[in-house]
């Protein structure tokens, strides 16, 4: 199936995680920390997660609120409630 024109316009989507910098960030914060081969994408991955969870958690606050642009209010909203269910 060929790439229609208007795909080849948009911004280049990333498709590798980061792993130079997270590892580089790692590093600089906490320099006694040990990670295993694939643990900085674990890392990423979890980040990826948290924040689908939170868009989806805003746009659940903003349809409530019968808004159609999600604002601050509904993403501090969703952080709250995302935050403490991941406390356990």
């Amino acid at each position: 199936m060929a790439v229609s024109g208007a795909l080849s316009r948009r911004t280049h989507v990333r498709r590798k995680a980061p792993r130079a910098f997270l590892r580089r960030l790692f590093r600089r914060q906490k320099p006694q920390l040990r990670l295993e081969t694939g643990g900085d994408l674990l890392v990423h991955l979890n980040c990826l997660l948290f924040v689908h969870r939170l868009a989806e958690e805003s746009r659940m606050n903003a349809f409530e609120n019968k808004d159609g642009v999600i604002k601050k209010e509904h993403v501090q909203a969703a952080a709250k409630v995302i935050l403490k269910k991941s406390r356990g």
